[in-house]
């Protein structure tokens, strides 16, 4: 088991609001989540080339107290929950709460972590075992793609429609 848990696989980093979700503004309770035609799809198509599928997503909307950590936390439970229902599932969520023009200190010291800085992409390279080789990143923002090359990744821009027909597009 030790063995297997080192082989580094490939990973696609998907953008939350926009590309897995319908981005209303803000999305931070079930009831206003909307899965975008495609995207579970996508993430099981992933999982079934056995890949690591992971969320990154800033969430300002909790340094702003718009909403908690543990709320954007219960969603991505919902979203977890809901997946389970096709039999695949998100390896792992990462989310940055802070934002540059909100001064609050509790979360200054992850300005690292908000797209498109990596720090996200970092924090599952150092948790998980990564085959960056392999890897992309699938956003609906530029911020998005900068992140991924300066991950060192494929990024691709996501500009709505079915995410799994886009994902069929893509050559990897």
């Amino acid at each position: 088991m030790e063995f297997i848990s080192k082989i580094k696989k490939p990973s696609v980093f998907l953008d939350r609001d926009g590309v897995v979700n319908v981005d209303k503004g803000y999305v931070y309770r079930v009831e206003d989540f909307e899965w975008i035609s495609g995207s579970r799809e996508a993430i099981q198509f992933f999982k079934n080339k056995r890949y690591h599928v992971f969320i990154v997503t800033n969430q300002s909307g909790i340094t702003r107290g718009m909403y908690s950590e543990e709320d954007v936390m219960n969603l991505h439970q919902y979203i977890n929950n809901e997946l389970k229902k096709i039999n695949t599932f998100i390896d792992d969520f990462f989310y940055s709460p802070y934002h540059p023009e909100i001064k609050n200190d509790k979360y200054k010291n992850l300005a690292h972590l908000r797209k498109p800085n990596t720090g996200m992409l970092e924090l599952a390279n150092n948790k998980w075992n990564i085959d960056k080789s392999k890897s992309l990143m699938i956003g609906d923002k530029q911020s998005d793609l900068v992140c991924a090359k300066s991950f060192g990744i494929d990024g691709f821009l996501f500009k709505g429609n079915n995410l799994l027909d886009f994902v069929k597009k893509i050559n990897f």
